[in-house]
C-alpha cells in the first residue's frame, strides 16, 4: 500500500501543484519622514531592493513656527534620492506597502499627509521609529503620536538592521 506522502509526489498529483510562487512582490515606497529616517532610508537603498523605492519628505519651514519642517503640498511632498521633486499621490497610487520612517523627537508631520493619502487609496501602511536607543520616552512618544494614527503597524526598531528583516518579510 503507498502512503499518502508517495501518492502526493507521484507525476499523476504533481499536475494539481501550484507551478508558480505563493504570493508576489509588493511594489514598496520607503520614506524618511525626519533626518533620522533619512539616515536609515538612504543605507537601505544601497542594499539593492528589487520591489522598493525609497523618499524623503521635502520639507520647508512655516512663518512663525518652530523651525521643524512641514510637508509641501501633497503633489510634489516626496524627492526621490536623487533628488527628483514626486508626488505622494502618485507614488501612493502605484504603492502595494508604504513604510514611515522616523526617529524620536516628533518631527514626522508629513505622517498625516502620507497616511491619509493611503488611507483613501487603501494601501497598507507601516510605520518604524529608529534610533530609540538613547531617545528619551517624551521624544519618542511624540513621534508615536504622529505615525501611530497613520500605520497598521508600528515597530519601535532597537535596531535599524530589524528594518531589513521586515521589508524581506514584507516582500518589498
Amino acid at each position: 500500500m503507498v502512503n499518502k506522502s508517495a501518492r502526493m509526489s507521484s507525476a499523476a498529483e504533481a499536475r494539481f501543484r501550484v507551478q508558480a510562487p505563493n504570493s508576489t512582490p509588493r511594489a514598496t515606497k520607503v520614506i524618511a519622514l525626519d533626518a533620522a529616517g533619512e539616515a536609515v532610508v538612504r543605507r537601505l537603498a544601497g542594499t539593492g531592493w528589487e520591489h522598493a523605492t525609497f523618499f524623503t519628505v521635502e520639507a520647508r519651514g512655516q512663518p512663525g513656527d518652530s523651525g521643524d519642517p512641514s510637508p509641501a503640498s501633497p503633489n510634489g511632498a516626496l524627492r526621490d534620492l536623487a533628488g527628483r521633486v514626486r508626488s505622494v499621490t502618485d507614488e501612493v497610487d502605484t504603492a502595494d506597502l508604504v513604510i514611515l520612517v522616523a526617529g524620536p523627537g516628533g518631527h514626522a508631520q508629513a505622517a498625516s499627509l502620507i497616511g491619509r493619502s493611503c488611507s483613501r487609496r487603501r494601501v497598507m501602511t507601516a510605520g518604524f521609529i529608529v534610533g530609540v536607543t538613547s531617545a528619551s520616552d517624551g521624544a519618542l512618544s511624540k513621534t508615536l503620536a504622529q505615525v501611530r494614527p497613520w500605520s497598521l503597524m508600528v515597530v519601535i526598531a532597537k535596531s535599524d538592521d530589524y528594518i531589513d528583516d521586515m521589508m524581506t518579510a514584507l516582500r518589498a
